[in-house]
């Protein structure tokens, strides 16, 4: 017989009745939940969104403690996200959906941690949920909806959707009046951002649309670490999924059809904001009209390489097409990847070949981006003068997109090089090229900077602004991509406007144009030239050479577990390459001395002579000319996110040749403190 709640589920949306027999577990009790399935499918991908019926553990038969521990150790817990592989076979590029039973009840207790956190704010809080496109995403999803609705959350789920986009409809949805049956009071969003795809996780926040810092995330990591070494923890966790009833489990499964198009239109109406950076809808239009008739009456086209990520669901095509250009997207098809999912390097090349192709049949194709899964970061390809397509690094990328938000606020008279307007800052995490520095101080800003870790960017730049300053523009250089305020989170589609408007935004009636006004801060405004291309203005950007962190020889495995203490002996090898150093670097400078500095937090400081005081936050050591002013830096962390230490040096100038003997000097002396005789 088919089970009546089935029947009552079947009124739903869109519910598609399957039955099929599983295996039967020792239980018939158990097997009654388990032996016959109610999938529930997305009508858009078809995908299964979950069963509600289904018994996703069988509490007869839970996971050892050894295998609760197995399941625990490689989980990774910081600031910018929880993550581990939770593909069931443990590989890292599985494309299979199965997850283990211990990694379920892992995603119940991170479930249950951030319920308990957000029932000490508020006594019935709703929290929205999505996910990226991996597909292990519906399953973890499955298990948190289960443990949120047994302990009292109100679940609105989403299914794939991007970050940025759950973000924004967070963000619109907390400022509904109590009691409103859209409002939310934070979300829980399942990714692993730029990791392969048999890796998965979660990230956290409330109703100011960005991830929680890492202040507020430290006690939670601390509440899941201590669950999942808890004996009990796996039944508990089991008992609080068998909890809700399978009706209430397929109504919030059938509706979130419904919930995406609400995050959908809360996100391209912030979007517009973002973009326009106005509040009235009337400013927002004339700024984003002027715009579109600038990309229009050029003809220019983008191609947008989605790599089966979130964002193939999102507002791409209609939020571009509405600013004048014409989009061809690829790979925009939800877990079509083409390629790794990290948007650097090869992963560029499939995007950087279509434009090409696009160019060639209508030149106005002058840009490509390529996301990662949840579509929170996005670096860029571009076609040169010569017809030729070409990737654009990360810090370039970011660079550009400074350069275009801060010759904005000059003209509108917000920025005044002079520093009688009011105060200016860019964010950046510590990783970030120097070459932001130069193009702020072009224009009278300043740069302030966080650890790595977007939180701690985002962190910063609300602390400014509680200070007094303008923060338009943040993110994190090194890793491609940028935070344009209001927003809290990185957007593809915010690097794209930035970009856009050093193109479009020209000489008007309301002043000198953006490319201009950048020409003039740098003292080069008699080589301004009125049909200036995208060529110019990359060529215009300050020279500096810059390891790129997803290059192999930039993430390395070191031994040294205590990070202090590699640090203070880093410090010794160091030292003695000093002469190698300078050595090095005398084509283009003469170093005079050199001033380490630690970034941890939302805090940078100058360290004396103990530089294990940086602890496991980052650690650069600027390199100083005879006048004191910084040339080059090195900088070394390890990665909150993946088990890796990572590595870089950033000097000013165009020789490749520079940074490579710079980083091989860094990396000798960090080998040298990783083995001490």
């Amino acid at each position: 017989m088919i089970p009546s709640k089935c029947k009552l589920l079947s009124r739903g949306a869109f519910v598609r009745k399957a039955f099929s027999p599983r295996p039967l577990l020792p239980k018939v009790a158990a097997a009654a939940r388990i032996g016959f399935m109610a999938l529930i499918t997305h009508p858009g991908t078809g995908f299964t969104v979950g069963d509600p019926e289904r018994l996703l553990l069988d509490p007869d038969v839970l996971p050892s403690a050894t295998e609760m521990a197995a399941a625990a150790r490689p989980l990774i817990l910081s600031a910018s996200g929880w993550r581990k592989v939770f593909a069931a076979s443990g590989d890292e590029e599985s494309l299979a959906q199965e997850v283990s039973p211990a990694d379920l009840v892992v995603a119940g207790a991170m479930a249950e941690v951030y319920a308990d956190f957000l029932l000490a704010r508020t006594s019935v809080p709703a929290v929205a949920l999505g996910i990226d496109s991996r597909p292990t995403g519906p399953l973890i999803a499955d298990a948190m909806l289960r443990v949120f609705l047994a302990r009292g959350v109100e679940v609105r789920y989403a299914f794939i959707v991007a970050a940025p986009e759950i973000m924004a409809w967070t963000r619109e949805a907390a400022l509904l009046a109590a009691g409103d049956e859209g409002r939310l009071d934070g979300f829980c969003y399942i990714s692993a951002s730029h990791n392969p795809p048999g890796h998965n996780g979660v990230k956290f926040g409330l109703g100011s649309g960005g991830v929680l810092d890492g202040a507020a995330v430290a006690p939670l990591a601390d509440a899941l670490r201590a669950s999942l070494a808890d004996p009990a923890t796996p039944a508990r966790i089991a008992a609080l999924m068998e909890t809700p009833e399978p009706a209430a489990i397929g109504r919030i499964m059938s509706a979130c059809a419904a919930w995406k198009r609400r995050a959908r239109s809360a996100y391209l109406l912030f979007a517009r904001r973002v973009a326009s950076d106005r509040d009235v809808l009337e400013d927002q239009e004339r700024v984003l009209d002027a715009l579109a008739s600038g990309a229009s009456g050029r003809g220019y086209g983008v191609v947008a390489e989605l790599n089966g990520s979130a964002r193939s669901l999102s507002v791409d095509v209609d939020f571009l097409e509405g600013l004048g250009l014409k989009v061809r997207a690829i790979n925009a098809t939800p877990r079509a990847f083409a390629h790794r999912i990290v948007p650097e390097g090869a992963s560029l090349e499939l995007c950087r070949v279509e434009l090409g192709k696009a160019a060639r049949s209508d030149p106005g194709f002058v840009l490509g981006y390529v996301p990662d899964c949840d579509g929170d970061r996005g670096n860029l390809v571009r076609i040169e003068r010569s017809g030729a397509a070409k990737s654009l690094e990360a810090q370039e990328v970011f660079a550009l997109s400074v350069l275009a938000e801060l010759a904005g606020l000059a003209r509108a008279g917000v920025l005044r090089k002079d520093g009688s307007g009011t105060r200016v800052a860019v964010v950046v995490n510590d990783a970030t090229s120097m070459r932001v520095e130069a193009v702020a101080r072009a224009f009278g800003a300043e740069v302030a900077r966080a650890e790595t870790g977007e939180a701690n960017v985002v962190g910063l730049a609300r602390k400014l602004r509680e200070e007094g300053a303008v923060v338009r523009i943040l993110g994190e250089g090194s890793n491609g991509g940028n935070i344009t305020h209001p927003a809290a989170v990185r957007d593809p589609l915010s690097t794209l406007v930035s970009v856009l408007k050093l193109l479009c935004v020209r000489d008007d009636a309301e002043g000198p144009g953006l490319f201009r006004l950048w020409l003039e801060a740098t003292g080069r405004g008699a080589a301004f030239r009125p049909d200036f291309d995208l060529d110019d203005i990359v060529a215009s950007l300050p020279a500096f050479v810059t390891t790129s962190v997803f290059e192999s020889r930039a993430a390395l495995t070191v031994r040294e577990a205590d990070h202090a203490a590699l640090k203070r002996r880093y410090r010794e090898a160091f030292l003695a390459l000093w002469p190698r150093l300078r050595e090095a670097c005398a084509s283009c400078c003469e170093l005079g001395s050199f001033r380490a500095l630690a970034t941890n937090g939302l805090v940078e400081r100058e360290l004396g002579e103990d530089w294990g005081e940086s602890g496991r936050g980052g650690l650069r050591i600027q390199l100083l000319d005879g006048a004191l002013f910084p040339r080059a830096f090195l900088w070394m962390r390890g990665s909150g996110t993946e088990p890796v230490f990572r590595v870089m040096a950033d000097a000013e100038g165009s020789d490749p040749a520079l940074e490579e003997r710079l980083l091989a000097l860094h990396v000798e002396a960090l080998r040298a403190a990783d083995a001490p005789s």
